[in-house]
């Protein structure tokens, strides 16, 4: 298991949320790159990065920034938000990110998604958001009654090969992260599981790393220094 972290934008700066509340945001750098470049001097190979703007506004507001830390950097790129078709996808691929997080859209057209997953295979990512166990879309905004670990069975066999899993209760607020969901997932899908939400320590990456899921997702911990983040890579 290896550790991802995370940068999540909002106006072009770097920010955690408490629980997906928008309402709820603090600022920690004003330059993403900055944030990024750090994380790779500790020796970091992966970013998770979000475009929180993308994802109330239903398209990518800040792909600038993923280009920035793409050419100036040698991280590999996750990115998500926003992205609601194929030619987002394809913008997303082109401005740097190796793989691309579907998640409000997901939840809707499935045939679509086929259709994509066909296309692009390992570069798409189901990120799975969930409250109660219930799926979120819309930037965490909106539920539904759709559970999502049958919507990750679904996916998965349609081909999807990679799920972020995240427990809102329990993002940003650095009280743990859900280790059952994430065990319950390892369990019954056919597919790598990064487990996102909740790290406050490394107690809970080592809990975490026990469940045998891909990879963690760590951000606000590294922010309020609760991680040291040579520790991590």
């Amino acid at each position: 298991m290896f550790v991802i972290p995370a940068i999540d934008i909002i106006g072009g700066q770097a920010v955690r949320l408490s629980q997906g509340d928008y309402q709820k945001k603090t600022i920690y750098d004003s330059d993403p790159y900055e944030v990024a470049r750090r994380f790779e001097q500790a020796g970091a190979k992966w970013l998770h990065v979000v475009d929180l703007d993308g994802a109330k506004a239903g398209s990518p507001q800040n792909l600038e920034i993923v280009e920035k830390i793409r050419n100036r950097t040698a991280l590999k790129i996750e990115f998500g938000g926003g992205i609601r078709d194929e030619a987002l996808i394809r913008k997303a691929l082109s401005a740097g990110a190796n793989r691309v997080i579907l998640g409000s859209r997901i939840a809707g057209d499935l045939a679509i998604v086929q259709q994509w997953l066909n296309t692009y295979g390992a570069d798409i990512v189901a990120g799975i958001d969930m409250k109660d166990g219930l799926v979120a879309t819309h930037g965490w905004e909106e539920t539904g009654g759709l559970v999502g670990i049958e919507l990750g069975k679904t996916l998965a066999n349609m081909g999807c090969k990679r799920f972020i899993v995240t427990d809102i209760a329990t993002d940003g607020m650095l009280q743990g992260p859900n280790v059952s969901l994430i065990q319950e997932w390892v369990d019954q899908l056919d597919g790598k599981i990064i487990a996102s939400g909740g790290v406050s320590c490394l107690e809970d990456i080592e809990a975490l790393a026990d469940t045998k899921c891909e990879a963690v997702i760590v951000g606000k911990a590294i922010y309020e220094g609760k991680v040291d983040l040579k520790l991590l890579f």
